[in-house]
């Protein structure tokens, strides 16, 4: 892989945006780069899009000759009770700060062409999909795994980019890639937050201001619990009042705090070696999550 674009800074005026809806065009685009020996690099999202976003197409730009961005507001990962009919849906909005950061491309395909009539195929991931957020949202990592399988396959770019707030997810995508030998390099991106820590999400939307103003302990807290195990501290005495501080902040419900292996998430007595802290927890009917490494 080169060394990336030299222009995603320059100035987006003139700039066109194409945007395609089918898969035959993505790859009939895809196929023009790579006859012309240009890098592909994908950014899965479902819209909605915020700095966060944006980073990861500029990690993208970094790395590769074309940045492809997706749009797709999955219905397979959403639970019966859970905001598929609310997610919020700005593909013109979108699409302009995508224009702005010079993105090539913007495939935003419709439920059919995703999921056609018949379709009755789903990936499923053992292992790093269990517990934490799988726990909780049963079925929805195999949503996950399907459609980013997908999407993969359909754009085979060199790389794909996802970013490290939703650790848990990045691990599943990278052990599909490694599982099924697609030939992309699965490449985490640092969490990006606002200035006060709270992790950047399309779902923050849904914070009141009072909700908005607790929203940012969840970080604090995993700072401090970090901080605490590092030190020596007994961690499932720290978890424990690490739990009780959030409620105590106003959290109505911690659904987890727990301490991990980076790469199979298996559950880790004390941080002896490098180990991550994740976390979820509810604000009213927003669900936040967030993760921070400890120790390495």
């Amino acid at each position: 892989m080169n060394g990336g674009r030299q222009d995603a800074a320059a100035p987006a005026e003139g700039r066109l945006l194409e945007t395609v809806r089918t898969v035959s065009s993505l790859r009939a685009q895809v196929r023009d780069w790579r006859s012309r020996g240009e890098t592909v690099g994908l950014v899965p999202t479902m819209g909605a899009l915020h700095d966060g976003h944006l980073a990861l197409v500029q990690a993208a730009q970094a790395r590769c000759d074309r940045v492809i961005a997706t749009i797709f507001v999955n219905p397979a990962q959403f639970g019966p009770t859970e905001d598929f009919g609310a997610y919020p849906r700005t593909e013109a909005e979108d699409a302009d700060k995508l224009r702005a950061h010079r993105t090539d491309l913007l495939f935003a395909p419709g439920v059919e062409e995703i999921y056609p009539g018949g379709f009755a195929t789903a990936v499923h991931v053992a292992g790093v999909s269990e517990g934490l957020c799988g726990g909780h949202r049963p079925g929805h990592f195999d949503g996950v795994a399907t459609v980013v399988s997908k999407l993969l396959l359909q754009a085979l770019p060199d790389a794909a980019f996802f970013g490290e707030k939703d650790y848990q997810q990045l691990q599943v995508i990278k052990r599909v890639a490694a599982d099924l030998d697609i030939p992309v390099e699965i490449v985490g991106v640092l969490t990006v937050r606002e200035a006060d820590g709270l992790a950047l999400s399309s779902r923050n939307v849904y914070l009141d201001p009072a909700q908005r103003r607790i929203a940012p302990a969840l970080y604090g807290e995993l700072v401090a619990l970090a901080a605490a195990i590092e030190l020596g501290e007994n961690a499932t005495l720290a978890i424990g009042r690490a739990r009780r501080r959030l409620v105590d902040a106003g959290f109505d419900r911690v659904e987890y705090v727990e301490l991990r292996d980076p790469d199979s998430l298996a559950p880790v007595g004390d941080a002896g070696r490098p180990a991550r802290l994740l976390a979820a927890a509810w604000l009213g009917r927003t669900r936040l999550i967030d993760n921070i490494a400890v120790g390495g």
